[in-house]
């Protein structure tokens, strides 16, 4: 546990030299070995072994390094999720008995909520800059040091946690968020806390370099410095003040009105904090249309001998379609291990035409769709997805 302490340093040119960990040999990645795993045989199927309770740190570091892809860009920073529709498919999913089995995600921290729902047995965030992966490993280190999530939101934006946290647990998100936004930040509890960040981060086991350090300390900076005021920044284009704060995000509801981001409920948190800490969600960089990681992946889960539950897309596929590359996507989808529940996750971005998807909910600037995967495949194939209007409507699913 962290206690009262951690931290940043104000001073990022005197931060110490990163140690750097070597990662196991990568040359057999897809031959799954781990001590203690157990061989399973399902009917009509080979020899597979199972996801285990915790991944070792050695092989989480191959993952993360095997399953990887050159770095892209995106003129996004993306350290929150600009969204605020991102929990109306909360009941849907639960409808839909969308459960267990293994995530797949981009971007950041709005997948803790729909993995909190969920419950997989493994989770994958795949996002196309490598950004992305060093936020998760932030995310990692916040999770191992704090034991409640008031302690968790107060380490992510550098202000003290309460001395009393551990009575914080039945407490509703809005109390958490009134705390922090009523506490300023303590240097001296930053510059502790920074360093325990950073301890935990070289225990994971991956390669990293000064850069990705450096780079890690600013986005908490960037936590820290704004606070829960935090807002989606794309960069070359004026801010949109559309896009939600960090605040906002939190204190989103889902279609019935209900608090279900993954801080607004301790036993949510708890489970993401166990995977977390068992290695079982692992960041990745991948383009989803690209020529390794998705493919990769889909073998790995297969290896497994389990499925995919939800993929998350967000609006990823509207610029796969906009540079012509949603065809490899789809064929990478179709190497995907699914069941009759498998679900792809979207949203949809487009102002004036939102209002017409049944998913829309007034006053956000975001609809979520939700759309079964073997529906999607099926309505590729049959050549109905010539635009991205026809994705989000011909079967693109509430």
């Amino acid at each position: 546990m962290m206690g009262q302490d951690p931290a940043l340093p104000r001073d990022h040119s005197r931060m110490k030299r990163p140690h750097l960990f070597p990662v196991a040999a990568l040359a057999v990645f897809l031959t799954f070995i781990a001590c203690g795993e157990r061989q399973v045989s399902v009917q009509g199927s080979a020899s597979y072994q199972a996801i285990p309770d915790r991944l070792p740190d050695w092989e989480f570091a191959r993952l993360v390094e095997g399953l990887s892809e050159p770095r892209g860009f995106f003129d996004t920073d993306n350290l929150i999720s600009n969204e605020t529709s991102y929990l109306h498919v909360i009941d849907r999913l639960r409808e839909s008995r969308v459960r267990g089995g293994v995530y797949l995600g981009v971007g950041p921290g709005q997948n803790f909520s729909y993995i909190a729902e969920i419950r997989p047995r493994l989770a994958f965030i795949i996002d196309i800059r490598r950004d992305n992966l060093l936020q998760h490993l932030l995310y990692k280190a916040l999770f191992a040091l704090s034991h409640t999530r008031v302690e968790y939101l107060c380490l992510l934006t550098g202000r003290p946690a309460p001395h009393d946290a551990e009575s914080w647990r039945g407490r509703p998100v809005r109390d958490l968020v009134e705390y922090v936004d009523a506490h300023s930040v303590d240097v001296d509890y930053l510059d502790r806390a920074w360093q325990a960040v950073i301890d935990r981060i070289m225990t994971f086991g991956l390669t990293l370099s000064e850069t990705d350090i450096a780079t890690v300390a600013r986005f908490h900076q960037a936590f820290v410095d704004a606070g829960l005021s935090l807002r989606f920044h794309s960069y070359n284009r004026p801010p949109r003040p559309d896009y939600p704060t960090l605040r906002e995000l939190l204190l989103q509801t889902d279609r019935a009105g209900n608090h279900a981001n993954y801080l607004a409920d301790e036993d949510d948190y708890r489970f993401l904090r166990s995977l977390e800490n068992r290695n079982l969600v692992v960041p990745v960089v991948g383009d989803l249309a690209g020529p390794h990681a998705l493919d990769a992946l889909g073998r790995y889960i297969a290896g497994r001998g389990e499925s995919v539950s939800a993929f998350y897309t967000s609006n990823v596929e509207f610029y796969l379609m906009r540079q012509g590359t949603f065809k490899r996507f789809a064929e990478n989808v179709r190497g995907l291990p699914i069941d009759q529940r498998s679900v792809i996750i979207r949203s949809y971005f487009n102002r004036g035409y939102s209002r017409t998807l049944p998913g829309y909910v007034p006053g956000h600037s975001s609809t979520q769709l939700i759309q079964s995967v073997s529906e999607f495949l099926q309505a590729h194939d049959n050549g109905w997805y010539r635009t991205y209007w026809d994705l989000v409507t011909s079967g693109g699913g509430w």
